[in-house]
């Protein structure tokens, strides 16, 4: 059972963010970049620590569909075809709440991978 419930949940398609609000207040605004370079799928997460694989060239990627899953989660389909995360109510409460450190951190990676980050269109 989740311990974080959405009350609201809304995709903003023009600025690519899905704003997301729970039953004890928190209130989130999470960009598609981020949810798609933290997809908790298997093909980003890997199947177990230190095999995660790093998410590159995501700048403009876009959820087409929002789909649920239960009453506990919700799959995004991408844009890039991308569609195999299910993003429990927890795991999108923890990416919100974790969003400034997390990203800081996947900076830091592309950066030690020698990527570059370009600017979204």
């Amino acid at each position: 059972m989740s311990k974080h419930v959405p009350t609201e949940l809304n995709l903003h398609r023009q600025s690519r963010v899905l704003e997301i609000t729970f039953d004890d207040g928190a209130h989130f605004n999470l960009p598609c970049e981020y949810l798609r370079v933290f997809s908790p799928s298997a093909e980003v997460q890997g199947h177990g620590p230190g095999q995660e694989v790093l998410q590159v060239g995501k700048e403009d990627a876009t959820i087409d569909q929002i789909s649920p899953v239960g009453n506990y989660a919700v799959a995004l389909h991408f844009d890039d075809g991308h569609n195999t995360g299910i993003y429990s109510w927890d795991t999108l409460y923890s990416l919100g709440a974790n969003q400034e450190q997390n990203w800081q951190d996947y900076l830091a990676r592309l950066e030690a991978a020698g990527h570059k980050r370009k600017e979204p269109n």
